[in-house]
């Protein structure tokens, strides 16, 4: 039973109008707690029950651990039974429980000691045990046991060895003395001595060598100890052990502790509990004589208690007769005890309530789980988006057929991620979706033929079984001749037709060369043999179907070259793949792409490109620590020039404010040649003093001047170093800049990740800047891939933890969501949408919450790459609209009537850059 805080939970008993219900109104309502049985009359005494047992402050009674939760420590607790109860030797266990039953002992370790001597050396019937035999371990079985009767007399014990196995010889079980604990120690072993049981023993097995283990030493085993192994031998108990943890202190404390219980009263016994005693046969009512034993040993304890309270306290004093008037005044202060006594427990709960009130408006703490946070008056008075704004379904291309849209994504991020080892120069979803489109025949289109061609080379390098797809088939229709079935006939196609056309078709795949400079001719053919050579029906379920069309074509009496379009009609006669790959709709051509990338990926070229881009990504890191380092350097240099710079010049003004009037010293001599001849002494003297103060005020002025000029240069220099540093700062935040998209670069080589999720799990992916792919071009000109922003619906997962926070919360989540995202904008597991804008962008941010974990993850992503996004969105505008072109229905031919060119499409244009000519 779980503890908390150190006392048993007792489970709630229904109250007595409830059991009184049960007679009168069988009907009634109740709420039932399933993982205890216990039944409440209204839901707050139920949902306060359970967020008791919620509080993780339970304690396992078995492990001793703690911190848990009520059903967590009594999932512990059986966990720990079962394992307990498996690894204890089941004959053992009536015997060890037989003997604690009424046991009187204060302390459990004290029970198990005694429990413990006095079986370590006793055996029974059916025992797993180890046997020594001269210094060789053997795992053994107890089949007969032999009391001290027949200790004298091995031809009495011989005589007995055909004796029912896993028995004694005697109708009494065996140790029945000696495992009495009510039996002192020193009598049982006279009585029922252990070394005199003898034991015929069946070895199993020889013990594993456990040399290994420090402090062992290696025992030779011979043939002879080998063919000891499933003989009958007789023993005793020095040659005997048991498997430590099958038996041991610690092993039988918990065993035991799991199947006893006690009260609470002084010197109550241990007792076995009710259903393990009546399993192995436990007699549950206490004999009279052991009552009498127990009644008397608890009257002699609390005799004993009451003796040292005495002795404690002292005789009692006898107490005085008091008047009426004490008596009164005694009742009185007794009065207003009780009074105060009572002010202080209201006083009490009423601070209890207050805090506990406190403690429910404690405010939240952001961010925290995003489904918590519902939008209130304040939010949407501050500009927070109540509904998300519509993300687009419609413009995805092949979105119509389930799970081309995702497979024709992923082809497009494998074959730009992995440019530099598939030798693929990089081009944009639009460029790949006009390609996969393209359906004239006599303009070939370099994007698929490159793209193909690649492909096929890499999947040289992969294994695969030679006519793999002749073999599956062929499979496929027995396995459908032997359950009745008619053979699968597509387009009017049957398999031995479509077999008969394989067969001269892409042989040499791997050995054709496709040269870069003659246009990949032949693409086509090696198409279908790498077909033929990987794919099967299992692990490419559209492949008869495929071939098929690849294969086949109408039969039609005009010649032309033109790919007849398949929509319905049934294949009549053979056709050569280049002639009836330009009429494959366009979700099979994805098909195709998406079944080799997912082959591609186990290439050899593949694993070590990955592997570089790990090496590139740990030499990426090392950097930037460095970088940032060395700019938290200059940056504290920027700051100490700064504040040097701000400390105030001393003056270089006289203390009236005036400039000293400086005079020459040739002024000074004409003054003095035109002083009269006839000047006393006296004034030749003053003259004299004035002229020296003009000259000591000279210099000092001078000095100062000095002072000044070296305080303006010291300033310009700071400026200076101040601004270099300034330009080394700016040059390593470009530096970081340039390694954080390198890093985009390489971690999409690795693994692809969305940048966040929305409250509702929906997942927000940005493609732009992965592998090969760049963000910036050379003059600094925005790149993009796809230029969008896509949301892709939650996935199975976690729409099962949307349902169970909505189960937890008591909350409807669909409409929850129809409200917050729209009745048009919920998405499924395997849905996709788009935002291609930046005004729809900047909406679907302002709908985010940054005060959830989730959304506040996914703002700051947006935030960190907003510059590339929306150049990117920009960019692709601008091309979208510059490159406005005729419906496609007009391209079937090179000019149309009203002289459209279709070379001139973007994915015409595109030309592989990093193509290798080698064959």
């Amino acid at each position: 039973m779980p503890t908390c805080r150190r006392k048993r939970v007792v489970l709630t008993e229904p109250s007595e109008a409830l059991l009184h219900a049960v007679q009168t109104d069988p009907n009634r309502h109740v709420f039932y707690l399933d993982q205890t049985g216990e039944i409440f009359e209204t839901y707050e005494a139920y949902a306060a029950r359970m967020s008791f047992y919620r509080l993780k402050q339970f304690q396992c009674e078995v492990t001793g651990k703690s911190g848990l939760d009520y059903f967590q420590a009594v999932e512990s607790e059986r966990q720990e039974a079962r394992t307990l109860h498996s690894r204890f030797s089941e004959p053992l266990k009536p015997a060890v429980l037989k003997a604690v039953q009424w046991q009187v002992m204060g302390r459990l370790d004290h029970l198990v000691e005694a429990v413990y001597e006095r079986f370590k050396d006793r055996y029974f019937p059916g025992e797993k045990v180890l046997v020594d035999l001269s210094g060789v371990k053997y795992y053994a079985r107890v089949e007969k046991v032999y009391p001290p009767k027949y200790n004298a007399d091995p031809k009495a014990r011989d005589a007995h060895m055909d004796a029912p196995s896993s028995s004694t010889l005697d109708d009494d079980p065996p140790h029945v003395i000696g495992g009495d604990l009510s039996i002192p120690v020193n009598e049982a072993t006279a009585k029922d001595n252990p070394a005199l049981y003898y034991y015929w023993v069946y070895l199993t097995e020889l013990e594993r060598d456990k040399s290994h283990e420090k402090g062992k030493s290696t025992t030779k085993i011979t043939d002879q100890d080998k063919r000891l192994v499933g003989s009958l031998i007789e023993v005793q108990c020095n040659m005997m052990s048991r498997d430590r943890l099958s038996f041991s202190k610690s092993i039988l404390r918990r065993f035991i502790r799991d199947c006893v219980d006690r009260d609470a009263a002084v010197a109550s016994p241990w007792t076995v509990k009710p259903p393990i005693a009546k399993r192995y046969g436990v007699d549950s009512v206490m004999p009279e004589e052991t009552r009498q034993g127990v009644e008397n040993i608890k009257k002699g304890e609390i005799d004993k208690r009451k003796k040292i309270w005495e002795d404690k306290e002292g005789p009692p004093t006898k107490k005085k007769k008091l008047t009426a008037a004490q008596e009164d005044r005694a009742e009185k202060r007794e009065r207003e005890a009780h009074e105060k006594a009572e002010k202080q427990r209201l006083a009490k709960e009423e601070a209890e309530r207050i805090a506990a009130e406190k403690k429910k408006k404690k405010p939240v703490r952001y961010p925290t789980e995003d489904l918590d946070i519902r939008i209130s008056d304040k939010d949407k008075k501050a500009g927070l988006r109540l509904t998300r704004p519509l993300a687009n379904k419609a413009c995805l291309p092949f979105n119509d057929v389930p799970g081309a849209f995702e497979a024709f994504l992923m082809t497009w991020n494998f074959l730009v991620v992995y440019g530099t080892p598939l030798h693929l120069s990089t081009f944009s979803l639009d460029e790949f979706e006009g390609a996969l489109r393209h359906s004239a025949v006599d303009q070939p289109c370099p994007l698929l033929a490159e793209v193909h061609s690649t492909l096929i080379y890499n999947l040289r390098t992969v294994s695969f079984v030679r006519h793999s797809a002749l073999l599956s088939l062929l499979k496929q229709k027995e396995d459908l001749e032997d359950n009745g079935q008619p053979d699968i006939s597509i387009l009017g196609i049957s398999t031995d037709e479509l077999v008969a056309a394989m067969a001269d078709v892409g042989n040499n795949w791997e050995r054709v060369p496709l040269r870069h400079g003659e246009g990949r001719e032949g693409w086509e053919d090696a198409l279908v043999g790498c077909l033929k050579d990987h794919a099967t029906v299992i692990n490419f379920p559209r492949l008869q179907e495929i071939l098929t069309k690849l294969l086949f074509a109408p039969d039609q009496a005009s010649g032309s070259r033109a790919p007849t379009p398949l929509n319905g009609a049934e294949l009549g006669v053979t056709a050569l793949p280049n002639d009836r790959y330009y009429g494959l709709p366009p979700e099979d051509r994805v098909a195709i792409l998406s079944f080799m990338c997912n082959l591609a990926i186990s290439s050899k070229a593949i694993h070590a490109h990955m592997e570089s881009c790990e090496e590139q990504l740990t030499a990426l890191r090392k950097e930037k620590i460095e970088v940032n380092r060395m700019k938290k350097q200059f940056q504290e240099e920027m700051g100490v020039l700064q504040g040097e710079g701000k400390e105030e010049t001393p003056s270089t003004t006289n203390g009236s404010g005036e400039d000293i009037v400086m005079h020459d010293s040739s002024e000074l001599s004409d003054a003095s040649e035109g002083v009269s001849e006839t000047t006393s002494a006296v004034g030749k003297k003053s003259t004299r003093q004035k002229d020296l103060r003009l000259k000591a005020h000279t210099i000092a002025h001078s000095k100062e001047r000095e002072a000044a000029r070296a305080k303006q240069a010291s300033q310009k220099q700071a400026q200076a170093e101040h601004r270099r540093l300034d330009e080394e700062v700016n040059k390593l935040e470009r530096r970081l800049e340039s390694i954080e998209r390198d890093f985009r670069k390489l971690l999409g080589a690795v693994r692809v990740k969305p940048l966040g999720r929305d409250r509702f799990y929906n997942r927000i992916w940005w493609f732009d800047g992965m592998g090969s792919a760049s963000l910036v071009g050379s003059g600094g000109i925005a790149l993009y891939g796809t230029g969008r922003i896509f949301i892709q619906g939650p996935s199975e997962f976690d729409l099962q933890q949307l349902e169970k926070k909505a189960a937890e919360d008591h909350e409807d989540i669909d409409a929850r969501r129809r409200e917050e995202e729209g009745e048009d904008g919920m998405l499924g597991s395997q849905e996709w949408a788009v935002y291609s804008e930046i005004e729809e962008l900047d909406a679907f941010v302002t709908w985010l919450n940054p005060k959830g974990h989730r959304e506040l993850a996914l703002r700051q992503a947006l935030n960190k790459w907003w510059v590339h996004i929306t150049a990117g969105i920009k960019k692709r505008v601008a091309d979208v609209n510059s490159n406005a072109k005729l419906p496609d229905a007009r391209r079937s031919a090179r000019k149309t009537a009203q002289g459209y060119d279709l070379s001139r499409d973007p994915y015409m244009l595109w030309t592989n850059r990093k193509a290798v000519n080698a064959s």
